[in-house]
């Protein structure tokens, strides 16, 4: 499928693929704001059309809505092609683990092959998923992981690991200019409130006066960053001329147990705990070693977690009661 071309426009061009998504949506904002035509490429499958509604009216925003595993073209001048195309919460991903495997191996396929037509430079959109269960921490981009490729976390684990490979293989043979960044445990305005990740499903029953089910004995940590933080750092990636892959996150670690009990008090409610038992292949731990984005991309995080959740809370009041029902399994972010 072809979209077409916006008449007269010379400016700089950006395709976000999976661009209604959660974070792809910020990002759209973000290069908007920065000056570039932006064109989001989305089936809506787990992305929304509401996410990125309010850009409708801005001519430098086009919408494309194609499944990225199949052939499509953006007419015209490119310049960035940023690939956030796949399911990413476990309940999405698990349900669609096939489109899931088509997103990362596929969608990543027409992204590079769109980049390499338009000799654009091509940034993917990894995953701490990379690294599994983790037996370094904290995670630096040289560990090679630790995942069970047979395990039903692995068609979103396998299928990023598989585009990094595709990636690479592009810029070594094909010269494409690429980049990926390794993003850790995003959350914010704009998440899911049925995609069961952590954030959005402690809040959710908190706010419904709870129990919130935490996962195990609630011991295994995560390192959760702003939504706002985790766009800057991909944008600067984008920006520079570096290739990865480099840790986007937030080296505040913080245990799931810890998390609830922050979010119970956050919403001023009396919900208990429930514990119930751990999804298969739960890591233990998650939490990046930041300190290459530090030296190549003069970027850190700077949202303390109270206030990113905080701002989350707020959102979800109002958002909550338009979206389903949140699951009560829990699950990690």
């Amino acid at each position: 499928m072809e979209l077409q071309q916006r008449n007269g426009s010379s400016r700089a061009c950006a395709v976000v693929l999976g661009g209604a998504g959660f974070i792809g949506s910020r990002l759209c904002e973000v290069l908007l704001a920065q000056g570039y035509d932006v064109v989001s490429v989305d089936n809506e499958s787990t992305g929304r059309s509401q996410n990125v509604g309010h850009l409708f009216t801005d001519p430098a925003f086009r919408c494309l809505p194609w499944d990225v595993t199949e052939p499509f073209d953006v007419p015209g001048r490119v310049d960035l092609v940023l690939c956030l195309a796949s399911p990413a919460s476990p309940v999405h991903y698990l349900a669609l683990p096939i489109e899931t495997m088509k997103a990362g191996s596929l969608g990543t396929l027409h992204g590079l092959e769109l980049a390499e037509r338009k000799h654009a430079r091509f940034v993917l959109a990894s995953t701490s998923e990379v690294y599994g269960d983790p037996t370094e921490h904290p995670q630096r981009e040289s560990y090679w992981g630790n995942v069970n490729p047979i395990g039903p976390r692995a068609v979103y684990d396998e299928a990023k690991r598989f585009a990094e490979a595709l990636t690479s293989a592009y810029r070594r043979d094909r010269g494409v200019d690429t980049a990926i960044v390794r993003i850790f445990n995003t959350y914010g305005p704009r998440m899911r409130t049925d995609d069961g990740r952590a954030v959005p499903t402690f809040i959710g029953q908190a706010l419904r006066g709870g129990p919130l089910t935490v996962a195990g004995d609630g011991s295994q940590t995560r390192s959760l960053c702003y939504v706002d933080d985790t766009v800057a750092g991909i944008v600067r990636m984008a920006l520079s001329r570096h290739t990865g892959p480099v840790n986007i996150g937030n080296t505040a670690e913080i245990s799931m147990l810890g998390l609830a009990r922050d979010i119970v008090e956050l919403t001023g409610t009396s919900a208990a705990i429930e514990y119930v038992d751990r999804p298969v292949d739960d890591p233990g731990q998650r939490c990046p070693d930041t300190s290459l984005a530090q030296r190549l991309l003069g970027w850190h995080p700077t949202t303390p977690r109270d206030a990113g959740l905080a701002k989350t809370v707020a959102w979800m009041r109002t958002a909550a009661a338009a979206e389903a029902v949140i699951p009560a399994a829990a699950v990690r972010p």
